[in-house]
């Protein structure tokens, strides 16, 4: 009965084991001592001697020990080797045994006060050692059998008695206590017990006068509900909705809204109606110990078409339609459905032969994917997926644009909606170069592969338009143009300047262009002067402009000396150039004079300075000559101060 309790009317006995064979004498005897609740140590106790106790490898029993007038409350006990004694102080003592003494000979105690309905409580028997008391739930009234709390089946020293109350058999029980005189047993409630106090009692059978009792409250329950993300959604998400249920295992779910069974329908499927009472006809989730339940509803699951619009989610904590939600615990949470949409842009509407196009958008409704369809003189592309993200943005690259002809194009971009299955697709087998409906969509299939390309993208949108077909979609069109690179007028550029070249493209913005400026000097040059050409290259990328797409490159001409020269612009991306030559000349020298201050008050005529600028002759220049800068004039200059 170590670290147990036990009633003043129960004797105990100190057992004392050892293995010390061969000892003989006092030194081999040990004493009890019994540390009592108000610190005092005695090795008298209960009638009984404690000391001296021969320890020789015998089992050695003191007792019974009677506790009858033996204050209450908790008692220590260990065998000592007494001063003396060939073990004293060397820690060969024994163990500590605690155990305590109950001044009531029967009491009866609960691990909760209250409870709430679908959760278990205990009660624990405190009496005499190895002794059977009867316990039970005291009647309450009227209630029903099924609304009572009941003792579990099955539990060590409790046998159910079939002692009914309002015709309930598991609310009396005999319970038979342990050597430390306890015994718990667990109760279970659900949601069928009624809300309310119930008392339990347990009694001496013996002699009833000697009885105890608990009071335990059985409190409601409760269902919350909330759903994920901002409570508006596109028909074809995945919508979380979670909460809390502490009245039941189980919360039922049912939807309600414009048109819809009154009473509600099933979240899943073919949404049948829900039956009172019929729990296969509500979608069901279990809910965790913590009494947290979460459950995924998966709109693009259901079977029937469902407009879009403000719907209602029950939860409740039992199978009840909404006419009965009064019998449940329930809460509801509101959500609005729309349709699933498409929207699409192209990296331009004009895009060079040889350059990407890039196709962008949003598809709502959580699709998946997204097919692309394009059309063109000759070519056509059918149905290639474009994945959709979390976000509900897509995007298409079409890298091959060199193999498409300069012309105009049609892109049909196609969203399956809600049931994510597309209702048209191509064609395969004996019917390769068809469109086709889906099972069930009953489509016509068209030969979309003789028609031209403005008649097959029409062929297409006729399809999805079709009233069967529940698929979405949006058109785009673009051009691919042959790439071309236009270089704007340069002018004659002083020599040593820097300046710009800039120009227009149909490349796309982003695209690198390589640039060189060379000069056409082409002549034998003089071993005592550094050679006459000049040459600049770099790259610089394609910006976005008004209309058309510019470029423009900055030209450092330190080097360069008068001459003709040539710009040459290339793409990277494509085989594209331009070409364009402009002339660099000498410097213009700008003409002076000299002014001579005077006195102040004194008329002074000033001396004119003549400055004279000997022409020079420029270098001959190579291939497309220059046309030679005439010698500037003299130029004079009179300046006449007057008084």
């Amino acid at each position: 009965m170590n670290a147990k309790s036990v009633t003043r009317t129960t004797p105990v006995a100190f057992k004392l084991t050892n293995n010390l064979n061969g000892l003989a004498g006092t030194n081999s005897a040990m004493q009890i001592e019994v540390t009592m609740p108000g610190g005092g140590v005695t090795t008298s106790f209960g009638g009984q001697e404690l000391k001296p106790i021969v320890v020789n490898g015998a089992t050695v029993v003191k007792g019974p020990v009677s506790l009858t007038n033996a204050e209450t409350g908790t008692y220590t006990a260990i065998a000592k080797w007494p001063s003396g004694t060939d073990f004293y102080g060397k820690g060969f003592d024994s163990n500590t045994v605690t155990f305590e003494v109950s001044s009531k000979a029967l009491t009866l105690t609960s691990n909760k006060d209250n409870v709430v309905r679908g959760n278990s409580f205990t009660v624990t028997i405190a009496g005499e050692s190895l002794k059977t008391y009867q316990m039970y739930i005291k009647q309450e009234g009227s209630l029903a059998a099924s609304e009572y709390p009941w003792i579990v089946a099955g539990q060590n020293g409790v046998t159910l008695v079939n002692d009914t109350i309002a015709g309930a058999s598991n609310v009396t029980a005999n319970v038979s206590t342990n050597a430390g005189g306890t015994r718990s047993v667990q109760f279970n409630t659900n949601s069928s017990t009624d809300d309310r106090q119930f008392t339990i009692r347990v009694e001496d059978p013996t002699k009833t006068s000697t009885y105890d009792e608990v009071k335990v409250r059985v409190e409601e329950g409760d269902v919350t509900i909330t759903t994920s993300g901002t409570g508006t959604y596109y028909i074809g998400e995945e919508i979380t909705l979670s909460g809390t249920n502490t009245d039941s295992e189980t919360v039922y779910l049912f939807l309600t809204g414009s048109n819809l069974p009154h009473n509600g329908v099933m979240l899943t499927g073919l949404m049948t109606d829900v039956q009172n009472g019929n729990a296969s006809t509500f979608d069901q989730e279990d809910v965790e110990a913590d009494d947290t339940w979460s459950y995924k509803w998966n709109t693009g699951d259901i079977q029937r078409s469902l407009d879009a619009g403000g719907y209602t989610i029950w939860a409740a904590s039992q199978p009840v339609d909404r006419a009965h939600l009064s019998d449940a615990k329930y809460q509801s949470a509101p959500v609005n459905l729309r349709s699933g949409f498409i929207t699409a842009t192209s990296s331009g509407a004009v895009v060079a032969r040889g350059d990407d196009l890039t196709l962008t958008g949003t598809a709502q409704g959580d699709p998946g994917n997204v097919a692309v369809w394009i059309f063109g003189k000759n070519k056509q592309i059918l149905a290639e997926s474009a994945t959709v993200e979390d976000d509900g943005s897509f995007e298409y690259e079409l890298t091959n644009t060199d193999d498409l002809s300069a012309g105009q194009y049609f892109v049909v971009i196609q969203h399956p909606m809600g049931d994510r299955i597309f209702g048209i697709t191509p064609g395969s087998g004996t019917q390769a170069g068809y469109i086709v409906g889906a099972e069930g969509s009953g489509f016509t299939y068209v030969n979309i592969a003789r028609l031209q390309a403005s008649d097959a993208a029409t062929a297409l949108i006729n399809a999805l338009d079709s009233p069967n077909i529940d698929d979405t979609y949006v058109k785009l069109t673009f051009v691919v143009a042959e790439a071309t690179i236009f270089i704007d007028s340069i002018g004659d550029k002083d020599a040593g300047s820097t300046f710009t070249i800039s120009g227009t493209t149909n490349l796309a913005v982003g695209d690198t262009l390589n640039v060189e400026v060379t000069s056409s000097a082409f002549g034998p040059s003089d071993k005592t002067q550094s050679s006459g050409f000049s040459s600049v290259t770099g790259t610089t990328t394609v910006k976005e402009g008004e209309g058309v797409n510019t470029w423009s490159f900055e030209v450092n001409g330190a080097s360069f000396k008068p001459d003709q020269y040539m710009v040459k612009v290339e793409s990277i991306e494509t085989d594209t150039s331009a070409t364009a030559n402009f002339n660099v000349v000498e410097p213009r020298t700008t003409p002076t004079g000299t002014v001579t201050p005077t006195e102040t008050g004194t008329t002074v005529t000033t001396t004119t300075t003549t400055t004279t600028t000997t022409p020079t002759t420029p270098p001959t220049p190579g291939f497309g000559a220059l046309l030679a800068l005439a010698g500037l004039g003299a130029v004079a200059f009179l300046v006449l101060r007057r008084d």
